[in-house]
């Protein structure tokens, strides 16, 4: 099989169930956003050492293949997704940053993205994570998106900030405080 069909060489490509529209158009912004997003979280799985990290941010990844795959589909299509966000993914991501954040030393002021490399690379993640949500945000505001897929994208940039600074925490990296 080729990767190439040359069916998107006028700027359109196909949604899940065959409809044609234009790569720039909002659907596509938000998916192609997720699809950027789980790239820098295979970025991020480099540097993660620590079993518990690795095996949230691959349940992560599996999770942003499903968002994408719903963001993929039009509500109207006969074609469903085989899996969808439930309020049981937000829930077991909200475990997760609790997990994360226990030991953690108490909040002292906004944190500048940085320390130590992976730490860095969890800050991206949060900030593609709410680029993400932004342009899902601008596409239920065309189409509905469901709730449950909102609440779990405005966790995930939660779960990275706190991996940031957990991050740092375990590296014995400083967390660079904002100062004004």
């Amino acid at each position: 099989m080729k990767v190439y069909t040359k069916t998107g060489d006028a700027g359109t490509t196909s949604l899940v169930g065959g409809k044609r529209v234009p790569k720039d158009c909002a659907r596509l912004e938000s998916y192609g956003t997720i699809d950027e997003l789980n790239a820098q979280v295979g970025l991020l799985l480099t540097y993660a050492d620590e079993p518990s990290d690795r095996e949230c941010l691959v349940s992560i990844q599996n999770n942003l293949f499903v968002v994408g795959a719903q963001l993929a589909t039009e509500p109207e299509s006969s074609h469903k997704p085989l899996c969808v966000i439930s309020q049981d993914d937000v829930t077991k991501l909200e475990n997760s940053i609790d997990q994360a954040s226990e030991g953690l030393p108490k909040w002292r002021g906004f944190t500048l993205p940085g320390g130590c490399r992976p730490a860095a690379l969890a800050h991206v993640c949060r900030t593609v994570c709410r680029r993400a949500e932004r342009r899902i945000l601008a596409l239920n505001a065309i189409e509905p998106v469901e709730p449950q897929l909102l609440a779990y994208i405005n966790r995930l940039s939660d779960y990275f900030y706190v991996l940031a600074i957990r991050l740092n925490f375990l590296q014995g990296t400083e967390e660079i405080l904002w100062h004004k």
